[in-house]
């Protein structure tokens, strides 16, 4: 089996779970874009968490802690990246931004439904739901950011006139449950550029995109 097939769970630093006909809220960002120091204290509260976790016997009560603790890691996380003072700020050429949005789009409808992505100076929100090759198989998340970030990495990297990593190598991603927790979701993504200080009204950013009106 390929890295790259479909597989409702895998591991890499991060778990990554994928069911079938899932929609998906990712998040990806730039490479350096976290100090390390923040990204080691982030890491060993996600290992303690996970030893904590591991002595819960009841499954519905060890699920429901999973979930709150992902979404508190990744406020911390998604707050850290707003507000950054260092690191590369590549997205925010527009040339850059353009080709992130022109390839996500390019994607929607050949290997995912885009429901609605932002751009931001250091990362990328974006919701979609990868869709099925078979009947028994989908566009996996890896084989879907693979493409994504391969292609951008290339022309970003020429644009800009640079070499080395491009984007960080593993992304954050989240199951999305419902239809409530899709708008809410939609919503934070859309709002991001105004919950960072960049805008007044989420309309007022050029790069972001929603696929129906939340």
């Amino acid at each position: 089996m390929s890295q790259f097939d479909y597989r409702p769970y895998y591991r890499r630093h991060l778990p990554h779970i994928q069911p079938p006909g899932a929609t998906l809220f990712v998040t990806f960002r730039l490479a350096g874009s976290i100090p390390f120091e923040i990204l080691c204290q982030l890491k060993e509260e996600q290992e303690q968490f996970e030893k904590r976790l591991a002595q819960i016997g009841n499954s519905v009560e060890r699920a429901r802690q999973a979930d709150r603790e992902q979404r508190r890691l990744f406020g911390k996380w998604d707050k850290t990246l707003d507000l950054a003072q260092t690191g590369p700020v590549w997205l925010g050429d527009e040339r850059i931004a353009a080709l992130v949005a022109e390839s996500m789009h390019y994607l929607d409808h050949r290997r995912y439904t885009l429901e609605a992505f932002c751009i931001m100076p250091n990362h990328v929100h974006c919701v979609f739901t990868p869709k099925a090759k078979s009947r028994e198989t989908y566009y996996s998340l890896a084989s879907i950011m693979h493409a994504l970030k391969r292609y951008t990495a290339l022309y970003a990297n020429r644009i800009l006139g640079r070499h080395g990593d491009f984007w960080q190598h593993e992304n954050y991603d989240h199951v999305v449950r419902d239809q409530k927790e899709l708008n809410r979701i939609v919503t934070y993504v859309l709002n991001n550029p105004v919950s960072a200080g960049f805008v007044s009204t989420p309309e007022e950013w050029r790069w972001s995109y929603c696929r129906t009106n939340f």
